[in-house]
C-alpha cells in the first residue's frame, strides 16, 4: 500500500497511477517479480526512525513484456514523496547491475521530490551511486527512463544519461532549479510547467523523447517502443512475423518526388511506405524536424532511420538536427540496429546564430558518428545532397554498404545558380548566357550519373521498387563484420 490509502487517492487526484500500477500496465500479466519489498531507510535523524515503510519508496524486480525480460524500478510518490535515500539508490543500483550481467534493458519509472533531505549526503552519494551505474550500462543495454511526475535537482541527470526519456503531459517535469530558486537568482517568474514540463523538453531542449497524454498511453506506447529494442549490446534486433511482402511495389512513390526541384514534400511518407505495416515509431518529432528519427521494422526486423524533411527548412542540417540525429546514430551502432538514411539535404544552414552556436563542432558530431558506426548502412538520396552534407549523411566515403539514388537525386558541390554565380563570374551581366550556363551545368550534374560513374552509388533505382531494393540490401548485410581500430573509447567532437 506504499504510503496508505490516502496517499494513493491524492496521487489518483492528480491523474497519475501509483508506482505498482504502474509496473502492473507495463509489464505482462503476472509476470512481475519483485526484489527487496521489505528494504526501509537507516535514518534516525529528524523523527525518522519512528516512520519506515517497507520498500523505503521505490518498487524494484524485472518481469516481461511481450515475453521479453526487462528490469524495472517504479519510484513511488506516497511514501515520502518518493525522495531518493541510501537504501532506495541501493536498490535502483542492485537491479542495474542484475541487469548488466543478465543482459537486459532497464526501465526506470521516475517520480520523485528529489534528494532526501533528512539524509544529507548519504542520499547524495546514493544519487552518484545510481550515476555511476548509468554510465557503465550505457551501450551495454538499453536504458530507458519515464518520468511520470517531479524529476528535480541531482534526480534529472539519472535520466539524462538514459538513452531515451519519455515525459507525461502536464504532470510530469524535469529541472535542475525550481521555479523558486530561477526567482530568487536570477529575478525570472516562470511556472514548473514552462521550466520544464513535457512541451518544453520536446521542442525547445530536446532532453526528452516524446510525451504522451496521460500514464496508460505513455506505458502502453513503452511497450509498443520496448519491441523495437534488442535486449542487450550482444544481441541481434529482435526479429517479429510480418506480413507485408518484401518485394511489395508502391507506384505512388515515383510521383512523390514534385517537378520544381524547391517545392517540398513530406519524407515521412516515404518512410511509412517503406515500412513493414506502415509502422514507424518516431522520436523527438516535435523538436529539429528538419531531420526524421526513428524505428521501422523491414522484413520483421528493426531499422534506426534517419531522414531529412523537406518540408522543414527545407531539409537542411543545423545545430540542432546533427545532435538529434547523432545522438540517434550512436544509439544504433551500441545495439546493433542497422541504419537506413533518406538524403534531401542542400547543405548546412548559413547565419551568424549557426556559426556563433558551434555549428562546426555539433555538425562533425553527426559526420563522427556515421564514421564511427560498423553497422549495416544503407543510404538513398531521393533528391539534393549537395556539399559536406553529402558527405555527412552516410556516404560511401563514410563506409556506407550499399548507396542508392533515384534518377531525381542531384549530387554536386552546390546548387547550379550558385556554382555558375562563381565559375562564370565574367559573365554575370548576361543574362542569356547566365541562363545557358546554369542548364548547362543542370545537365552535368543535376544527376545521380556523376556519382555513380565513380562508384560512389551503387545503383540508380527506380522510387516504386524502394521497398524491395532497400530490404535486399538489408538482408545481404545480416553477416556483416566490420570492427574499428582498437581504442579505449573515442573522443567525439562534443
Amino acid at each position: 500500500m506504499g504510503g496508505g490509502q490516502k496517499r494513493i487517492d491524492a496521487q489518483h487526484a492528480k491523474g497519475k497511477l501509483t508506482a505498482r500500477e504502474r509496473i502492473e500496465l507495463l509489464l505482462d500479466e503476472g509476470s512481475f517479480e519483485e526484489y527487496d519489498m521489505f528494504v526501509t531507510h537507516r535514518c534516525t535523524d529528524f523523527g525518522m526512525g519512528d516512520t519506515k515503510m517497507a520498500g523505503d519508496g521505490v518498487v524494484t524486480g524485472w518481469g516481461t513484456i511481450n515475453g521479453r525480460m526487462t528490469y524495472v524500478f517504479s519510484q513511488d510518490f506516497t511514501v515520502f514523496g518518493g525522495s531518493l535515500s541510501e537504501t532506495h539508490a541501493q536498490k535502483i543500483c542492485k537491479i542495474m547491475e542484475m541487469a548488466m550481467k543478465n543482459g537486459a534493458p532497464v526501465i526506470g519509472i521516475n517520480d520523485s521530490g528529489g534528494a532526501r533531505i533528512q539524509e544529507g549526503v548519504a542520499s547524495l552519494g546514493g544519487y552518484a551511486d545510481v550515476f555511476q551505474m548509468n554510465t557503465l550500462a550505457s551501450g551495454v543495454v538499453p536504458q530507458i527512463s519515464m518520468i511520470m511526475g517531479p524529476c528535480a535537482g541531482g534526480a534529472v541527470y539519472s535520466p539524462a544519461m538514459t538513452d531515451f526519456i519519455f515525459m507525461v503531459k502536464d504532470t510530469s517535469y524535469m529541472f535542475v532549479t525550481g521555479p523558486d530558486v530561477v526567482k530568487t537568482v536570477t529575478n525570472e517568474i516562470v511556472t514548473a510547467e514552462e521550466l520544464g514540463g513535457a512541451k518544453t523538453h520536446t521542442t525547445k531542449s530536446s532532453v526528452a523523447d516524446g510525451a504522451f497524454e496521460n500514464d496508460v498511453e505513455a506505458l502502453s506506447a513503452l511497450r509498443r517502443f520496448f519491441d523495437f529494442l534488442p535486449l542487450n549490446n550482444k544481441e541481434k534486433p529482435p526479429h517479429r512475423p510480418f506480413f507485408d511482402s518484401p518485394n511489395r511495389i508502391d507506384e505512388s512513390l515515383d510521383t512523390l518526388i514534385p517537378d520544381n526541384p524547391n517545392k517540398p514534400y513530406d519524407m515521412k511518407e516515404l518512410i511509412v511506405k517503406l515500412a513493414d505495416e506502415g509502422d514507424f515509431f518516431e522520436l523527438q518529432e516535435d523538436y529539429a524536424k528538419n531531420i526524421l528519427t526513428g524505428f521501422i521494422r523491414l522484413e520483421g526486423s528493426t531499422v534506426g532511420v534517419v531522414a531529412n524533411q523537406p518540408m522543414v527548412l527545407a531539409g537542411v542540417l543545423d545545430i540542432n538536427s546533427s545532435r538529434k540525429a547523432a545522438r540517434f546514430v550512436r544509439f544504433c551502432d551500441c545495439f546493433n540496429i542497422p541504419i537506413l538514411t533518406l538524403v534531401d539535404v542542400p547543405g548546412f544552414l548559413p547565419g551568424t546564430s549557426q556559426e556563433f552556436g558551434g555549428v562546426i563542432k555539433h555538425g562533425a558530431k553527426l559526420l563522427f558518428a556515421y564514421g564511427e558506426a560498423t553497422v549495416p548502412k544503407v543510404t538513398l538520396i531521393t533528391r539534393k545532397a549537395y556539399g559536406g552534407a553529402y558527405d555527412v549523411m552516410a556516404s560511401k566515403h563514410l563506409r556506407g554498404d550499399v548507396n542508392y539514388a533515384w534518377p531525381t537525386a542531384e549530387i554536386a558541390v552546390m546548387g547550379a545558380k550558385g556554382a555558375v554565380e562563381i565559375l562564370y563570374r565574367s559573365e554575370l551581366g548576361d543574362k542569356d548566357k547566365i541562363a545557358e550556363r546554369t542548364a548547362e551545368y543542370e545537365r552535368r550534374f543535376a544527376n545521380p550519373f556523376v556519382a555513380a560513374e565513380r562508384g560512389f552509388i551503387d545503383d540508380v533505382i527506380m522510387p516504386h521498387s524502394s521497398r524491395k531494393r532497400i530490404a535486399r540490401a538489408f538482408a545481404s548485410l545480416r553477416n556483416k563484420d566490420l570492427q574499428n581500430p582498437w581504442k579505449k573509447h573515442d573522443n567525439i567532437p562534443l
